[in-house]
């Protein structure tokens, strides 16, 4: 390894002076403007990571929900998961590093992870539809260059695609082939499979339709459309032909403000759903008679797929452990009807993917979902094969449920959440239990709820413990949501701080929408008051 060589290159991509970023759970993300040396030192890291792991690693260039002109980059591990958190350290330490630092700070990182400079190395690379991703994802490619690492540059991909290469190319073909085809194959044939148990009297010709968001999910779609076109018809929104990424559209767009996106035309009571700008994230809505718009987020979807698994489970006979994991933004309601409807035990942990999912291997079958749409279910591969087993012996309805079961394990993208392979999963459980959007949505309902953000001076004056449901910093205000908290009915309240932005998000939820907005506004009053709020005061909006 040539660390002049690397220097020299690296003058190409000097870094802005005094600018720090750091690696959180969505890697790097900020205006795509200062990140030519970020995905030039990306390029480096991965092909440590490489080195050391003996394995391929990708590196995804995406700003998933941010807006277009942000952009950003994470390295995706062995087994399709997020970059361990020792590495990611290495990421924010190489990130910030000045130009003449860079050789003593990777010289640091091989010392401390026993890196063999001679090991051969490979990456591979993949980027979204944004107009500045190409120009940085040949970045990355120079850093890994540079180095000496070999590479595979997959172009335009969602961010669960890339996730699935990886795991392809590290399991010796055991998980599918690492190709677009082998990824829309290996999910349609799933889909094909688990859709033909459904009964002819059902809505033979279901239907779906789908915001893009603008982004890669739409070109990834039109690309899988042929292979399911009996099963399911899906109409695409916000494709990308016209509009902006993410604006005015999107899971996020829709989720935080309640409302379809713009360019969607939605009839009553039709089966409506969004992406996110890289295709990780998705959440479904309708409108009904009266034009009122409901949501079925995260929790709905999760709640949704752990029960149609714990049926199979049940009709198998088998004793495997199934589980939850929500974080604190989860609406109570969901969590209630879990625990004592469908007596399916459920755990809460810090807001982010990584998180869940450590969790979610705990069990045989785990399911997790953020709020915001992002999620999947994870199978232990010893259940993959005892499931697998049973559905090659055993006949009769036991038989057809394990092979039900089968074709879920398959559709899903285990490694990370996928808005296709969630949409598939789905839209074929909704077909084999005959129901509809509005029978989905009434399992139970939603407690009102809000969510408001307070800037203030420095948000790390906020600390939190029990998975970032209580605040042990600042003195005095845990004390103090809790004296709120006790005003309203079936209420609760947290506060956390921002991994990105000096800003504390507050969430609020009660026994009606007036009483969750009063207690949201009268927990950012206390915010602003004790954790050194900055600017206006927070403004009633009831």
């Amino acid at each position: 390894m040539d660390l002049e060589a690397v220097s020299k290159r690296s003058a190409f991509h000097a870094k802005p002076q005094g600018l720090i970023l750091q690696y959180g759970t969505a890697g790097f993300r900020t205006n795509a403007q200062h990140l030519d040396h970020i995905m030039f030192r990306m390029g480096l890291l991965a092909v440590l990571r490489s080195k050391q792991t003996r394995s391929t690693i990708g590196v995804m260039v995406t700003a998933s929900h941010n807006p277009e002109e942000d952009n950003g980059v994470k390295l995706i591990d062995p087994l399709g998961e997020m970059l361990a958190p020792s590495w990611e350290e290495h990421a924010t330490c190489l990130a910030s590093a000045e130009e003449q630092d860079m050789p003593g700070v990777l010289g640091a990182i091989m010392e401390k992870e026993a890196v063999d400079p001679q090991q051969a190395a490979f990456v591979v690379i993949g980027r979204d539809t944004r107009p500045s991703s190409e120009k940085l994802s040949q970045s990355v490619i120079d850093g890994v260059t540079v180095l000496g690492g070999q590479f595979h540059d997959y172009g335009l991909l969602t961010t669960p695609q890339l996730h699935y290469m990886v795991y392809c190319r590290n399991s010796g073909g055991r998980y599918g082939k690492a190709t677009i085809e082998g990824y829309c194959q290996k999910l349609s044939k799933a889909f094909v499979d688990l859709t033909k148990q459904v009964s002819c009297s059902g809505d033979e010709n279901r239907s779906v339709k789908v915001d893009c968001a603008n982004g890669i999910g739409a070109l990834k779609l039109k690309e899988m459309a042929h292979y399911f076109s009996q099963g399911l018809s899906v109409q695409l929104f916000n494709d990308g032909t016209e509009g902006r990424l993410n604006h005015l559209c999107g899971a996020d767009f829709v989720k935080s403000h309640q409302k379809p996106p713009q360019g969607m035309e939605m009839k009553s009571d039709e089966r409506c759903c969004s992406f996110d700008g890289d295709a990780d994230r998705i959440v479904y809505y309708y409108s009904d008679a009266d034009g009122h718009f409901h949501l079925l987020d995260g929790d709905k979807i999760a709640t949704l797929i752990s029960s149609f698994l714990k049926e199979l489970l049940l009709e198998i006979g088998e004793s495997l452990s199934i589980g939850v994991v929500q974080t604190a933004y989860a609406n109570g309601s969901s969590t209630r009807y879990l625990e004592e409807v469908m007596k399916v035990p459920v755990y809460c942990t810090k807001t982010g993917v990584k998180h869940l999912h450590h969790k979610a291997q705990e069990f045989d079958i785990g399911v997790y979902f953020e709020a915001n749409g992002h999620g999947t279910a994870v199978f232990s591969e010893a259940v993959e094969v005892k499931i697998k087993r049973l559905a090659q012996e055993l006949e009769d309805e036991k038989g057809k449920a394990a092979k039900m079961l089968v074709s879920i394990i398959d559709l899903f993208n285990q490694a990370t959440g996928d808005a296709i392979s969630d949409m598939l999963v789905i839209e074929a459980i909704l077909a084999l239990k005959g129901l509809t959007v509005q029978q989905w949505d009434a399992l139970y309902v939603d407690l009102p709820n809000r969510q408001l953000k307070v800037k203030v001076a420095d948000r790390r004056v906020i600390s939190t413990t029990d998975a970032e449901r209580q605040a042990l910093t600042p003195p005095g205000l845990q004390e103090a949501i809790n004296d709120l908290v006790k005003k309203y009915k079936l209420a609760r309240a947290f506060v956390r701080p921002s991994g990105t932005e000096d800003i504390v998000r507050v969430y609020a939820e009660a026994d009606s929408q007036e009483s969750a907005d009063r207690l949201a506004y009268e927990v950012s009053l206390v915010v602003f008051q004790l954790a050194g709020g900055i600017g206006e005061k927070p403004q009633p909006s009831f």
